[in-house]
């Protein structure tokens, strides 16, 4: 069966964020543009990843909740939720904000659209997943799981409270694991490798990795599995049209790849001789390091959505030839 995202109006939370400006130029060269934008812009740049971007409207985050607290009927157009809209630091200390964030916030737009019979698609996260321990299977249990950081442990709330109260098979969260790409410029300290890497190149002519401290993995062969944001986002919206596709679903590769595999496409992108420096990791980082992770994605094949991966070195390329070199955003 299949969802149709041209009836009613389509809602991206987050939409100018990395994933979220994703989605919107994907549904973009779909078709589409009865979309309704919500995010947080603030006071970086973040708005440059909307400007090439088609859509019906655009509210900031704290003035739709606002006007669907006072009045939901004026929504009941919506039809499709992209809920991506969260905070997506790894690294933030303020657990009150993460749940407020990640986690109430994440309540209160699943319960919006189960009421008015929407298609709900979230961004849940392969950080709940912790070391690896327990598997990465999204077709395991997940009471078992013990996220590392307060992060992944916001978006575990959330998927253990739609388990508990009996939606998790009527909604599809989506397990991102290592996603990079065009318009993740405004991330500041949370931007990929590739984009740090590429910075690094250009600036100094070289690359610094961290450090392994685990004898089984050599300095810059710790393993992560790496996907470019232009098939996350054509995967998320494949999911969305989908309606098998319910409970989590992990996005990833499949293939964990090294870090040195991530970065020696930027430097033939580049056309610039390989220099790789391996620097100590931060002792904040080494608490909460993840030395390997692998999406098992047999769920997403049965899905479809893996028709919509490309090889690491075709997407590291692509990102690097045709969105930092020129300095461009996705849809131009």
């Amino acid at each position: 069966m299949k969802h149709d995202l041209s009836q009613g109006k389509i809602l991206v939370t987050g939409g100018s964020g990395l994933i979220g400006s994703a989605i919107i130029a994907r549904l973009n060269a779909l078709g589409y543009e009865n979309i309704l934008v919500t995010d947080k812009l603030g006071t970086d740049f973040r708005y440059k990843n909307l400007v090439p971007l088609h859509f019906a409207e655009y509210m900031e985050y704290e003035d739709f909740d606002r006007a669907l607290e006072k009045d939901p009927g004026q929504f009941s157009d919506i039809r499709t939720i992209f809920h991506l809209g969260a905070c997506s630091s790894t690294t933030e200390k303020d657990c009150t904000y993460l749940v407020h964030n990640n986690y109430e916030y994440t309540k209160k737009m699943a319960a919006f659209a189960l009421g008015q019979g929407a298609r709900f698609v979230y961004a849940s996260s392969a950080a709940t997943y912790g070391d690896g321990s327990n598997g990465m299977d999204d077709e395991g249990p997940i009471a078992g799981l013990k996220p590392l950081n307060m992060y992944g442990y916001s978006k575990h709330l959330f998927d253990l409270h739609a388990l508990r109260n009996g939606y998790a098979d009527k909604i599809c969260g989506v397990k991102y694991f290592n996603v990079f790409g065009p318009n993740e410029n405004h991330k500041d300290s949370m931007v990929s490798m590739v984009f740090r890497a590429f910075n690094q190149i250009k600036e100094t002519g070289g690359v610094k990795l961290f450090k392994s401290y685990k004898p089984e993995y050599k300095d810059g062969e710790q393993k992560r599995d790496f996907l470019g944001a232009k098939e996350a986002a054509a995967i998320t919206v494949h999911l969305a049209q989908n309606l098998e596709a319910n409970g989590l679903v992990n996005v990833g590769s499949g293939k964990a790849r090294t870090w040195l595999d991530l970065v020696r496409p930027i430097f033939k992108a580049m056309g610039v001789p390989e220099k790789i420096e391996f620097v100590e990791m931060p002792e904040h980082i080494k608490r909460q390091y993840q030395y390997f992770t692998e999406a098992k994605i047999s769920k997403l094949e049965r899905l479809g959505g893996a028709q919509y991966l490309v090889p690491l070195e075709e997407s590291v390329s692509d990102y690097v030839l045709n969105y930092l070199l020129p300095d461009k955003h996705l849809g131009e």
